[in-house]
């Protein structure tokens, strides 16, 4: 899901090395996980707004993400 006023392809760098993929795993299903991988979508068009800010919350990354 796009995050206003903020360019996805950063958010979704950060957000891929912020997370190991079993912690990515976890955020995904198996549909989901394999466009992933396969480069159909990026983690940032896959996860909602609520992830993205637990998870950079959660990593202490230096994103703000506004609400």
């Amino acid at each position: 899901m796009p995050v206003p006023g903020y360019d996805p392809e950063d958010i979704d760098d950060t957000l891929e090395s912020l997370l190991e993929d079993d912690e990515i795993e976890q955020h995904l299903s198996d549909s989901e996980l394999e466009a992933y991988r396969n480069g159909e979508v990026d983690l940032v068009d896959l996860l909602d707004g609520d992830e993205i800010r637990h998870i950079l919350e959660r990593k202490d990354a230096s994103i703000d993400v506004p609400d």
